[in-house]
């Protein structure tokens, strides 16, 4: 079966728990991507930074429905993964209709980021999404090898205690 390739954007300051500190292994989102286990995704880390940082493998994909009740359910079992405060988290899903967490496990760090503009010289339709879109292999190809993965931070399946 085919893997689906997306390209993600989060903000600086996710990005770096993700990739540097390693304290965020659940990305949230509000809006359930077409993903599942094994699947690829590309960060494209946003402004100011605008660069493509690496990639990691989608372990496995939570989408519940937010009610209050299953909002403070999946905050208490999961608060130690998500890399943000209970008040960001709340404040996140307020108004929402689905809580969606990405498992993250093997993280791949480019060697040497991607800038936004280097890699428009290759392709010059890509556009950072707002949110999300899906890569074809080509694209993800390209961006791979501009940044040249550097190591692999080879993580066991997100196992909660």
């Amino acid at each position: 079966m085919k893997k689906n390739i997306l390209l993600l954007s989060i903000k600086p300051e996710y990005a770096k728990k993700i990739f540097e500190a390693e304290t965020k292994t659940i990305e949230l989102r509000r809006v359930r991507p077409r993903l599942t286990e094994g699947d690829i995704v590309i960060v494209y880390v946003s402004s100011p930074e605008k660069v493509f940082v690496g990639s990691f493998e989608v372990d496995n994909v939570m989408e519940i429905q937010a009610s209050r009740q299953e909002i403070r359910n999946f905050w208490n079992q999961y608060k130690d993964y998500v890399g943000i405060s209970r008040q960001e988290f709340e404040n996140y899903y307020r108004g929402a209709s689905l809580v969606v967490g990405i498992f993250i496990k093997n993280i791949r760090i480019f060697e040497k980021p991607v800038e936004l503009n280097r890699l428009q010289e290759e392709l010059s339709y890509l556009r950072p999404p707002q949110s999300y879109r899906y890569l074809q292999e080509k694209e993800f190809e390209i961006i791979k090898h501009l940044g040249e993965n550097k190591r692999a931070l080879m993580t066991d399946e997100y196992n909660p205690e």
